[in-house]
């Protein structure tokens, strides 16, 4: 293994200062994944993270599983794990967290580099399978370093804080858009909720009465009003009649053929009603 931080001095830089400083470098590479260790650096801490990950690439491998194709992008700010197709940003691990950087002289496809995890201040070892530029990966996050040392010293460390702060930011906007993600699925998982409840069962709607367009229950000739007996089983008591009758504009008493008797009518009248009466008898007699 070589550590990249310890550059000669009259060695050259691969790349522009521009190309690291205001944009980054790209490579094309394999990723076997990542691991937590106990130290921020050292050889023998990577060897085995090496070991770890390559056993489980050969289990990945023996059961059908293919090693995911990734693309890394080095510049002063730090190093980025994305997606090759859609550029989505799967690790982005600041400069100012990654401890230690090596590749492996015996295997030149290996690289690797040990980055201080943001959330549980983890220290994780990144393995990468590189094609055999695994040399050249190392020298461009060691010449990263250098400009970002650069511009701390001109800068006064103020860009650094920025930087701090900045991922910071980038940091609570991501968590921001996954909290707001959930309340958009219970939102809806209300609303669904919500509709299924003011839709009525099937069985309330057909033992509800049809009614007309006045909103009225039909009359049913088979359904004729019965007075409901008295608790004790006995009839019904006839309608009481008012204490306090009231009165037409003529002073007249309004006629009620329910509740009015015989007794009630006026005796010319009852004469009359007698003398049909008898009349009717008479020639249902002679008939």
């Amino acid at each position: 293994m070589n550590r990249a931080f310890n550059r000669k001095k009259d060695k050259s830089w691969m790349h522009t200062p521009e190309a690291l400083a205001k944009h980054f470098i790209a490579y094309n590479v394999k990723f076997l994944g990542h691991t937590e260790v106990d130290q921020p650096k050292g050889t023998e801490v990577v060897k085995d993270a090496v070991r770890k990950l390559k056993f489980q690439k050969h289990i990945k491998k023996s059961e059908g599983q293919k090693i995911p194709k990734v693309e890394l992008q080095i510049s002063i700010y730090g190093v980025k794990i994305l997606d090759p197709k859609s550029k989505e940003v799967q690790y982005n691990c600041q400069l100012h967290r990654i401890s230690f950087c090596a590749d492996d002289k015996t295997d030149k496809r290996i690289f690797t580099f040990i980055c201080k995890d943001s959330e549980s201040n983890k220290h994780l070892c990144y393995v990468l399978d590189s094609e055999k530029c695994a040399e050249e990966i190392t020298l461009t996050i060691g010449q990263a370093f250098d400009l970002a040392y650069k511009k701390f010293l001109e800068s006064g460390g103020k860009d650094v804080e920025t930087r701090k702060q900045i991922g910071g930011l980038q940091k609570r906007i991501q968590d921001l858009e996954a909290e707001n993600s959930e309340l958009k699925k219970q939102l809806q998982v209300l609303d669904e909720q919500l509709m299924i409840a003011q839709v009525p069962p099937g069985s309330s709607m057909s033992s509800k009465t049809p009614t007309d367009i006045f909103d009225m229950v039909p009359f049913s000739p088979m359904t004729p009003l019965v007075p409901l007996p008295a608790s004790n089983g006995s009839a019904p008591p006839p309608p009481a009649r008012p204490t306090e009758i009231s009165r037409d504009l003529f002073g007249a008493e309004p006629f009620d053929p329910f509740t009015c008797g015989a007794a009630d009518f006026p005796p010319d009248i009852q004469s009359k009603l007698d003398e049909m009466q008898r009349q009717r008898w008479r020639g249902s007699k002679w008939d």
